[in-house]
Parts: C-alpha cells; sequence; structure tokens
C-alpha cells in the first residue's frame, strides 16, 4: 500500500471566461488568487490558481478558461461534484451571501450526517460547502467573509463512475480506508491527510460518459510530500500496472499522471517548492507570472490576455 500521500493537492477545471472566473473565486467564496500564470500547452490561455494565503496543499482550486470551449456535459467518468469545507454554523451566512451573488442551483442538503448547500459555479461547476467542526486549517479572509465563515480548503470530491469496484481499491492502493455507504454512495478516507481527506464514489451504471468543456474538472491531484516520495508512488503504481507519465516540472510543483479504471485523471503533485518560489508571499497572484519557455511571449500575452479585472 502507498503511504505517501497526504489527501488531496488541488482540483483543475476548465473555464471559458477568465473573468468571470477569478470574480467568482474571489468576490464571491473569498479565496486568494495565488498565481496567475498560463497553460504549458497552450500558453494563450491562462492557469488561474485560487487557495489560502500560501496555496497550501489541499486548498487549491485551479483554472483553464478557454475563450471558446463548449459547455461540458455532466456524465460517468469525472469528478462529479468539488465539496469545500467551511465552519459549523456557518451555511446561513452562506445561503445569503451566494443569493446576493445570484449563484445558482442553491439547494440545502446532507450527507454523511454533513451539513451541505450545494450550488453551481458560473459556468456550471457542481460544488458544495460542507459545515465541518474543528477544521484547524488557517482560512483566507476577506472580500466580506471572516474568519468564522471562511472557506477552510478542501472536503472532499465526488466521482461518478458506472463501475466503482477498481476504482475503490486503487483508492485504498493509494492509503484511503473505505468508511461507509450511504444513499448509493460510498466515503473513502485519508487517516492520515491534510484535512482534505475524502473522496466519494457514485456509481451511475447507466449513465452515459462525461464529455469535457467549461464546468468540467480535468484532472484531481493527490499531495505528496516532496519528489523522492512523488517517485516512490510512482514505482508503486507503475509495479501495479498502471501507466503513468514521468515527472513534469509545472512550476509550483513537481506532476506525474495516470488515468484511472474509472475514467478520471488522477495527478500525484509534490508540495514543494510552492507558489512562493517566484513572487513573496504578500503579493501572490498579482501579476502575470510565465513559465521560463514561454518567457519571450510576455510583451504578445500582455497584450492579448484578457485583463482579469475590468479598467476604468
Amino acid at each position: 500500500m502507498i503511504t505517501q500521500i497526504k489527501g488531496l493537492h488541488h482540483v483543475t477545471s476548465m473555464a471559458r471566461d477568465a473573468r468571470i472566473n477569478n470574480q467568482f473565486f474571489t468576490d464571491t467564496l473569498g479565496l486568494r488568487r495565488v498565481k496567475q500564470t498560463v497553460n504549458f500547452d497552450a500558453p494563450d490561455v491562462y492557469h488561474l490558481y485560487y487557495g489560502d494565503e500560501t496555496g497550501s496543499a489541499g486548498t487549491v482550486m485551479t483554472h483553464f478558461p478557454f475563450p471558446h470551449i463548449a459547455r461540458g456535459r455532466a456524465g460517468t467518468g469525472e469528478v462529479g461534484t468539488t465539496l469545500f469545507s467551511v465552519p459549523e454554523g456557518s451555511l446561513g451566512f452562506w445561503q445569503d451571501r451566494l443569493v446576493a451573488h445570484r449563484v445558482g442551483d442553491l439547494e440545502l442538503s446532507e450527507s454523511f450526517g454533513e451539513k451541505l448547500l450545494n450550488f453551481r459555479a458560473p459556468e456550471g461547476d457542481a460544488m458544495a460547502l460542507v459545515e465541518v467542526k474543528g477544521d484547524s486549517r488557517t482560512p483566507w479572509t476577506g472580500n466580506g467573509v471572516g474568519a468564522d465563515q471562511a472557506i477552510r480548503g478542501f472536503h472532499s470530491a465526488k466521482l461518478r463512475l458506472r463501475d466503482g469496484g477498481a476504482t475503490e481499491e486503487l483508492l485504498k492502493f493509494m492509503g484511503y480506508e473505505a468508511k461507509e455507504t450511504r444513499d448509493g454512495v460510498l466515503r473513502l478516507v485519508h487517516p492520515e491527510g491534510n484535512g482534505a481527506d475524502h473522496i466519494d464514489i457514485e456509481v451511475l451504471p447507466g449513465a452515459s460518459r462525461a464529455d469535457l468543456g467549461a464546468g468540467s474538472v480535468h484532472h484531481i491531484a493527490f499531495a505528496v510530500p516532496d519528489r523522492a516520495a512523488q517517485a516512490e508512488v510512482r514505482k508503486a503504481l507503475l509495479d501495479t500496472g498502471y501507466q503513468v507519465t514521468p515527472p513534469i516540472d509545472r512550476d509550483y510543483f513537481w506532476a506525474i499522471y495516470f488515468r484511472t479504471p474509472g475514467g478520471v485523471l488522477f495527478e500525484i503533485a509534490t508540495n514543494e517548492p510552492g507558489f512562493a518560489r517566484d513572487e513573496d508571499t504578500a503579493h501572490l497572484g498579482e501579476v502575470l507570472q510565465l513559465p521560463t519557455q514561454h518567457a519571450h511571449l510576455r510583451p504578445i500575452l500582455e497584450q492579448t490576455l484578457v485583463p482579469l479585472k475590468e479598467t476604468v
């Protein structure tokens, strides 16, 4: 069994409008934009990161806003819902706030004994806020969200699959433990995680496959401390028969990728070097940072990338 994984690292989704995306995650949800950079494979497209003060593993939601991408179609073989942890007793505040910001598909519910507020981000992403007692992670506060309400980081991600058996076994191999099943959903928990410790599996054998697009999760990343731990995880996955990429330098972490039996793209990402490698923590995300191979494009990109906030 793999012992090096310590919960979630980040979740990356697709979007269409960078300005709307930035406004929602910073102004509405109150997260900090910890990095504005570009897609390694498509440098004319932003890669935006939102999280806590430093972009700690287990707090970071990232987006690729492709301006002309079609809307995604929900189905199996994807992360269906991304869930964030908020303090106990704060859902009333969040319901009022999301109503005021005209957020769609609001619904209060309960899952595994926890209170949830379900909603959709502007481009269709299925998300929820989960009341969690005693989440000790320090939140980013601002934009009208105080410490008693602010998002602590991820709570969980719900996978939608046609058959959950092989993915369940994979997650157990990755250090997760099956906790319980309720209403047809299996919850797995990492006993030594970073706070973003839950993965749920919903099996929908008759559902169609998801189509990737705006509002879809592109991949989900799990955290390891460093490159040595990542190398051990990669070897264990290869020895088990998974096709895993070599380590790829993503500037703020090193990444390896592999496709799960259920079709979801998994990443294993290092906690090092972190988002302060190229700018001070006090000023994370304020200016455009470019990967070395795209540095020569700065004059063009600064003219063609849409400003994240309207200029007067």
